[in-house]
């Protein structure tokens, strides 16, 4: 893997998809991202690493513009330069399937990580970006009406 950190941007898949983002029309940054995530939720029976990647990063984007959401940042300075357009609301769920793919059984990138001494730190990273779209709900500690 050409990854150097655990980040939604720290390997050269996501830091390419991001500068092919800055070099895409504004109009045409939103599909881009449908499309990555879109591929990484699809169907396939294996999720390659590099969809997986490039998933990552567009699902820190969508989580980017949630409410709550933590801005795209990386410690090495890796992230789209230019601004990204207000994103549609229903890129929210397909971001979730797409992070589920990716830490499936079905996907390349979570089998490499798996191997790695970091796996636990990247698995919590994928896990916030996930809950930061669909939270988990809380389990109730008591009826609130009786039946």
């Amino acid at each position: 893997m050409g990854t150097w950190d655990i980040g939604p941007f720290d390997n050269d898949t996501a830091a390419d998809f991001t500068d092919d983002l800055d070099e895409a029309a504004p109009d045409e940054r939103e599909a881009m991202i449908r499309g990555v995530l879109k591929r990484a939720a699809g169907p396939a029976d294996v999720l390659g690493v590099s969809d997986g990647e490039r998933a990552v990063g567009a699902a820190a984007l969508v989580v980017a513009q949630h409410p709550g959401g933590d801005p795209v940042c990386s410690t090495y300075g890796y992230g789209p330069s230019q601004p990204l357009p207000e994103l549609s609301a229903d890129l929210r769920m397909l971001a979730v399937a797409a992070l589920d793919h990716v830490v499936s059984h079905r996907s390349e990138l979570a089998e490499l990580w798996a191997e790695a001494a970091n796996w636990s730190m990247w698995r919590q990273n994928i896990s916030g970006l996930r809950n930061a779209l669909n939270p988990p709900v809380p389990p109730q500690e008591e009826a609130l009406f009786e039946v």
